[in-house]
């Protein structure tokens, strides 16, 4: 068994600055930390129970299979932050036939996030035994 102690989405931009604008600013990530110097620079962002690290720079963006997955509390107060600041926003939220909330957005190099809301009644939220 592979004791995994933490890990990351590695995300290599074709521009890495206007990719850290995105997720920094645009979305608002927190940042975890930041290494090394100039463009190619890494800097690893929170995900909730994860991180995303941007770093490098890539000729190519990357493959349309690659997703995010992104948790908030209210998709349509996320809807309207986001929509204010610029971001491209694929699909406004809508309820799912599984329950879930999803609205899409993309990022500047065409990779899909799912901004997601799980609704209190969804059975994602029950936990057994408490």
């Amino acid at each position: 068994m592979v004791h995994v102690l933490s890990s990351r989405i590695l995300l290599r931009p074709t521009d890495p600055d206007r990719s850290r604008a995105f997720y920094g600013e645009a979305l608002g990530l927190a940042v975890h930390r930041e290494f090394g110097t100039g463009p190619e620079r890494g800097t690893v962002y929170f995900l909730g129970g994860g991180f995303l690290e941007v770093s490098g720079r890539a000729e190519e963006p990357a493959s349309p299979g690659l997703q995010l997955w992104l948790q908030v509390a209210d998709a349509a107060q996320t809807h309207e932050e986001l929509a204010a600041r610029g971001v491209t926003v694929l699909r406004p939220p809508v309820r799912e036939p599984w329950g879930l909330i999803e609205m899409w957005i993309s990022d500047p190099d065409g990779t899909r996030i799912c901004v997601v809301e799980v609704p209190e009644d969804h059975p994602l939220r029950y936990r057994p035994g408490i």
